[in-house]
């Protein structure tokens, strides 16, 4: 008869919230191989690592039942042990250490060397760059930098992961070597604030000097920034972006509100006039450039004439992505002193008439691109559709372009070259060129 303790024990690690999770639980679990443990990631396995997001209550939410799921299992002799880390974990340990008690133990989001060690693992300093990659094997995730130094009022991040830390640019370029080899084709820069780069290594702002080391990693055809902020942008980035071919005309800067007084209770330390001429800038250095924001309504005191500032603007800029999100009220930030004010059904109804608004600017870009040939990059397969992206697209969250699979055969990770013949809000539809 086989007893327990004589089965491999077999890590499952479950990533919940952003991209700069999937980066750590790819590096957590790159560290787990180097140690020749059995690791997978949101498969079976009778150890649980639970990688979860602190960030807004609807992922907070999801992250507590999570634990909650697989304690259970736990109880249910499915699964031996749990381990929780995260964001949630470093916002609120000593509460959950309280509420869920059965899991086996709890790490914040710079405790990689205890949780390895409570995994059975050394951490392994040379390690650089080795990481299992969880995203489809054409794109990766590339984090350049850790934690954040802006004062936003409404954000939790600074508390969950830091003062800003740059990665020095040698690192970053031998761990896109080694995304390149193992056939990556497109690095997604990450950081909670790719505009601060360098300053704390370089003394400056160094996002233009990184990536042009990056072109030059063999293989790799894409390169996407992810998350500036709107103020100290480094000018310098756009004439890169227009040089090198290899950089997208793609920019996501998450905005948030445009109303000055909105502006200034968040701290954001720009104004409406600023941010307006900002994105001027950037369209006329790179009249190419796709611009993604985020924007947060129902903001503690956003008054109707607030709210109203912000449509007609969004309905002036004419985004070619945006996202929306009703405002979290988040204990230990700055606006959690405030009153949360407006009431959540009015928050939603907000969200929804700026999302109808872009819908709308959506669907009208898009019929222009009816007639074009563009390089696409196929993600995958789904029913019969190939479906891939454009320059201006990011996985998860853009446009995506649908090739009929009855008709052409492509191969996932590969790019092609197609004809745009429809489109819809947010779906464009192609044949090979």
């Amino acid at each position: 008869m086989r007893t327990k303790s004589l089965k491999k024990n077999k890590i499952n690690v479950v990533t919940l919230g952003c991209s700069k999770n999937v980066y750590d639980s790819e590096v957590l679990m790159g560290q787990l191989k180097a140690n020749n443990k059995e690791v997978v990631h949101e498969e079976e396995g009778n150890i649980v690592v639970i990688n979860t997001c602190g960030f807004i209550n609807n992922a907070k939410e999801e992250s507590v039942n999570t634990i909650l799921e697989y304690v259970q299992k736990k109880q249910e002799g499915e699964v031996d042990k749990v381990f929780v880390t995260g964001c949630l974990s470093e916002r609120y340990k000593p509460d959950l250490q309280k509420e869920i008690p059965d899991v086996d133990q709890y790490f914040g989001t710079t405790e990689l060397p205890g949780l390895l060690k409570a995994l059975g693992a050394d951490y392994k300093h040379e390690l650089i760059g080795e990481r299992l990659t969880t995203t489809p094997k054409n794109y990766a995730y590339l984090k350049i930098a850790e934690g954040c130094d802006r004062p936003c009022s409404f954000c939790a991040i600074p508390l969950m992961r830091g003062k800003h830390r740059s990665t020095p640019i040698e690192e970053i370029v031998i761990e896109a070597e080694k995304l390149a080899a193992n056939g990556v084709k497109e690095l997604i820069l990450i950081a909670q604030d790719l505009t601060y780069y360098g300053l704390d290594l370089y003394k400056k702002r160094n996002l233009a000097e990184l990536l042009l080391h990056l072109v030059k990693v063999e293989g790799i055809e894409w390169i996407r920034l992810h998350y500036a902020f709107p103020t100290g942008f480094p000018m310098d980035v756009l004439q890169v972006m227009k040089d090198e071919p290899k950089i997208c005309n793609y920019l996501d800067i998450p905005l948030q509100h445009i109303a000055d007084a909105i502006l200034k209770s968040m701290r954001r330390g720009t104004t409406k006039e600023k941010t307006t001429k900002l994105l001027k800038e950037f369209r006329e250095a790179v009249p190419e450039m796709t611009i993604r924001t985020t924007l947060i309504v129902g903001y503690p005191g956003e008054t109707e004439e607030d709210f109203q500032i912000l449509k007609q603007w969004v309905e002036e800029m004419r985004f070619e992505r945006l996202g929306c999100f009703t405002y979290s009220h988040e204990e230990n930030t700055h606006a959690y002193n405030l009153e949360d004010d407006v009431p959540q059904e009015v928050k939603q109804q907000r969200a929804n008439e700026i999302m109808e608004i872009q819908s709308q600017i959506s669907w009208e870009m898009n019929q222009q691109r009816i007639g074009q040939e563009l390089k696409v990059v196929i993600d995958r397969k789904e029913g019969n559709y190939f479906v891939g992206r454009t320059e201006y697209d990011s996985p998860d969250v853009d446009n995506e372009v649908r090739i009929d699979a009855t008709k052409t055969y492509l191969k996932t990770g590969e790019f092609a070259h197609v004809k745009i013949t429809e489109a819809e809000d947010f779906d464009l539809y192609a044949e090979v060129v």
